[in-house]
């Protein structure tokens, strides 16, 4: 007898995504408070975008949003999927202590990797992994014995490409809304119905998280989600985007992921970039991030914001163009975002070379 529950209904992840987006909402003050209470706050510095103390730390009330949702529904999940829950909820939660301490006292880098990578470590030895890659016109590349190295690589990475990516209010939060929001559809309409349950729960409860966070993110801000909540949201995405590609009829796994988080992906390429050419240390932030850019050229905060989201949603458009087969329309997109984004970042270095 297929099994059945309440995730079987579309209702059920409708009610998933709301108690996520309540519990954020309504834990925000109190993640504020917290914050000003253990000295997780952001101080004014040259590169930054505001001029007066800030809380950090409100990635707790996204965190205690999504959490909570999962561990209300986690009973109606398959039970062979359940140990993937854990281990998700079990990395997460190393994660953002990680980030709550790092916004409390600084940590160093080499700190921070080596937390993440035991993060990541938990993730796959909980079933998340990413076994290989199919390219269009070369095929699939099995990766064997290097699954897990790969899939290591992919959870950090992605985990410190949409840290890098907190630059401005409500940026982050959006951005990870929409990334979930893509991955949730992707699950819905082209899901095995019997294993896309997992996906479709975890995506609609993070985007829920994440909006509930966002009325007191958006710019002006009343806080900031900090290392807290964007390492949260980085490592989350990272392993729900190897399961919702786990778990669809598309071959093209990988390849869709990293299409769908590629706005935090390249902005962080291009940083790794630019400070290397630079003879600049990787971690040393500086004011070449698009967001920035789009800053200096005149645009508001939230001009800005709204920019990079309409640029996120149409990379998320694109990967669903992709797994409907429509490769073309969704190349179009791609080269013209890319050409765009490549352009300016070559036009800078030229007029506005850093010092």
């Amino acid at each position: 007898m297929i099994f059945v529950d309440i995730l079987t209904d579309y209702y059920g992840y409708i009610i998933a995504f709301l108690l996520a987006f309540v519990i954020s909402l309504a834990t925000t003050p109190i993640s504020m408070k917290i914050a000003y209470r253990v000295g997780a706050l952001d101080i004014p510095k040259k590169r930054g975008m505001h001029n007066k103390i800030m809380p950090r730390a409100g990635g707790l009330a996204i965190f205690t949003g999504f959490v909570v949702t999962v561990l209300f529904l986690i009973n109606n999940v398959q039970p062979s999927q359940r140990l993937t829950i854990w281990g998700l909820l079990l990395g997460a939660l190393i994660i953002t202590t990680l980030g709550f301490f790092d916004d409390i006292y600084g940590l160093r880098p080499r700190t921070r990797v080596v937390v993440q990578l035991i993060a990541a470590l938990i993730a796959v030895m909980t079933g998340t992994q990413i076994t290989d890659i199919t390219i269009p016109l070369l095929g699939t590349i099995e990766f064997g014995i290097l699954s897990n190295v790969i899939t290591v690589i992919w959870i950090i990475g992605v985990t410190n490409a949409v840290n890098l990516l907190d630059g401005l209010d409500g940026l982050a939060t959006g951005v990870a809304s929409i990334a979930s929001t893509t991955l949730m559809i992707i699950a819905v309409l082209f899901g095995d119905p019997m294993l896309a349950g997992l996906p479709i729960l975890l995506t609609a409860a993070l985007a829920g998280s994440c909006l509930g966070f966002l009325p007191y993110n958006f710019n002006p801000a009343k806080i900031f989600m900090g290392d807290t909540g964007s390492t949260f949201l980085g490592y989350s995405l990272a392993v729900i985007s190897i399961q919702t590609m786990l778990k669809t009829y598309t071959a093209l796994t990988l390849v869709v992921a990293v299409i769908v988080l590629a706005l935090p992906i390249a902005d962080t390429l291009f940083a790794i970039i630019r400070r290397t050419v630079n003879h600049r240390p990787i971690s040393e932030g500086d004011r070449g991030h698009l967001h920035h850019r789009l800053i200096d050229k005149g645009l508001s905060q939230k001009k800005a914001v709204l920019t990079l989201y309409f640029v996120s949603g149409l990379f998320g458009l694109a990967a669903i163009l992709i797994v409907l087969q429509d490769a073309w329309m969704a190349a179009v997109i791609l080269v013209l975002v890319f050409a765009v984004w490549i352009g300016d970042n070559l036009r800078n270095r030229k007029h506005k070379p850093e010092k």
